[in-house]
């Protein structure tokens, strides 16, 4: 007998996959990767946060793709994360994801202010717990719409990966690279003057 996280839904309208796919994300505490949960699992965890399926006139096949977008989106999050946490190689060479949540409506501060902006929210929010050699640093993963899906990668969120503000690490790794952002895009803007200036003499 499956456990009931796989098990089909009363009024489910077709069967769904319960194979599960192993991430790239290595699990804190084994020597295990994360598992991503099957299509059963999804649509469970999708009814019980309320959603009903009903009104949206999904079919079968649109779960496959749900499936590979979501998983998709969260190996993208784990090399985010692996470029911060690059940041302190000599501390530790293989970083963990211990836990993590969904935030969805809880928008983080950045979040907010990039509304007030103009700019839109994002449809979810997600925080991650990753153990950095025995050290617990958490991190925020804004999703917002990219758009169309590409069909060959299945991406098309655009995500906003970042160690929260809750360590003077955090804040030292969000300025640090802030600047360097900063001093990227100053010296491929003069580059760019540069050649443009050149071309002109031409």
């Amino acid at each position: 007998m499956p456990p009931p996280n796989q098990r089909p839904a009363p009024d489910q309208p077709f069967p769904l996959s319960t194979d599960r796919e192993v991430s790239g994300i290595p699990r804190a505490g084994t020597e295990d990767n994360w598992v991503y949960p099957s299509q059963q699992m999804f649509w469970n965890a999708m009814l019980r946060k309320g959603w009903r399926w009903k009104e949206d006139e999904i079919s079968q096949n649109d779960m496959g793709h749900i499936i590979k977008i979501h998983n998709s989106n969260n190996e993208q999050a784990w090399q985010e994360v692996l470029m911060w946490e690059a940041l302190h190689a000599r501390e530790c060479t293989n970083p963990k994801l211990k836990k993590f949540g969904g935030k969805a409506k809880d928008y983080s501060p950045r979040a907010k202010i990039r509304s007030w902006m103009g700019y839109e929210l994002p449809f979810d929010r997600h925080d991650w717990i990753v153990d950095r050699c025995g050290k617990e640093v958490r991190y925020i993963i804004d999703y917002y719409d990219g758009g169309k899906v590409d069909k060959t990668t299945y991406q098309f969120t655009l995500l906003d990966v970042r160690p929260a503000y809750d360590s003077f690490s955090a804040f030292w790794d969000r300025s640090k690279v802030a600047w360097m952002r900063w001093r990227y895009q100053s010296d491929n803007t003069s580059e760019n003057a540069n050649s443009s200036n050149s071309a002109d003499k031409s």
